[in-house]
């Protein structure tokens, strides 16, 4: 592929859907804890969903989760849960109060990350 294949508007009707937000704000969660066992992630997944079912009203996309054993990134085993929102506040009180009772989470530290779309451009590969 050479760089005349690329053109900076979306010209297609399927380009016009791939088109991505001005700004993008991902908030994500790490939860870490005491231990890891195989019912961890049973349990963090229905944590999860009941955040979900319960967030009627927050503007969010779940972006991604996982959990990372120690020695991978750090000492410490991490769950962690990526979303794409801007309202941090709210997103915030309902990780708080569906996770402040789980007694295998030592901690919740969490980030923001905004990014601001500094260039796009479309392309086709044909297969």
């Amino acid at each position: 592929m050479d760089n005349s294949d690329l053109t900076k508007q979306p010209e297609t009707k399927f380009e016009k859907k791939l088109v991505q937000d001005a700004y993008n704000v991902n908030v994500a969660f790490y939860v870490h804890l005491k231990e890891y066992n195989n019912s961890v992630r049973d349990e963090l997944e229905k944590r999860l969903e009941e955040v979900f079912f319960y967030s009627r009203g927050v503007e969010w996309k779940f972006d991604s989760f996982g959990i990372e054993k120690a020695g991978q990134r750090s000492k410490n085993i991490v769950g962690f849960f990526i979303f794409r929102t801007a309202n941090i506040t709210e997103l915030k009180k309902l990780f708080k109060e569906y996770f402040e009772d789980y007694d295998n989470a030592i901690k919740i530290t969490c980030s923001v990350a905004e990014y601001k779309k500094t260039d796009e451009t479309f392309f086709e590969l044909d297969v």
